[in-house]
């Protein structure tokens, strides 16, 4: 009696687990790109050299991004250091008016988040900072474009106890910095930023 009730509840975590990711937004499901909303191209006309220097600095985002996939914090932590380092070369001067306004909080909040994230031993604390890392990298992204090379904003519902938690990818296919291979490919691509 007792085995089947544990298998019995089991299987409806299991299946809680599964809808609640599988929800839908919108017209897409979990684990899918559905209808993907493009951008119509960065907010603001920049040199290409800056471009490169941002696109460079989303690369280095992608190494973290990497790291809390494969839930290793060691690696969050190294690769952190080495995003901040990059960002460090991103000439904002190259910028003016109302772009460097927008580049300059965007590079502070960036910084912020990597320094906290390099500080930080724990796992789940690591997420939470990529979480806010995010929201700055999309923001720059979207302002100012990665001269030529594409990004992928996607979304997981079931993040942070069910608030939801968006990341940046190069690829389509979700894999999910927030549960790892607990669950890989919990996400949907929300928008193509170009």
């Amino acid at each position: 009696m007792i085995r089947t009730k544990t298998l019995t509840s089991l299987f409806c975590l299991v299946v809680v687990l599964f809808d609640g990711c599988s929800g839908k937004r919108g017209n897409e499901s979990a684990g899918t790109k559905g209808t993907i909303a493009e951008s119509a191209g960065p907010r603001f006309q920049v040199d290409g050299a800056f471009q490169k220097q941002l696109s460079a600095t989303f690369e280095e985002y992608l190494g973290l991004k990497d790291a809390l996939v494969a839930s290793d914090s060691e690696a969050a932590r190294a690769a952190a250091t080495q995003a901040r380092s990059v960002l460090t070369t991103v000439d904002g001067s190259i910028l003016s008016g109302a772009a460097q306004n927008d580049w300059n909080a965007y590079r502070d909040g960036m910084d912020r988040a990597l320094d906290a994230i390099a500080l930080e031993s724990d796992l789940e604390k690591q997420r939470a900072l990529f979480s806010d890392l995010t929201e700055f990298m999309y923001e720059s992204v979207k302002a100012f474009g990665l001269g030529g090379s594409v990004a992928f904003y996607e979304y997981c519902p079931m993040a942070f106890d069910n608030e939801g938690g968006y990341w940046l990818s190069d690829s389509e296919t979700i894999r999910n910095p927030y549960f790892g291979d607990k669950m890989l490919t919990c996400g949907t691509v929300q928008e193509k930023l170009q």
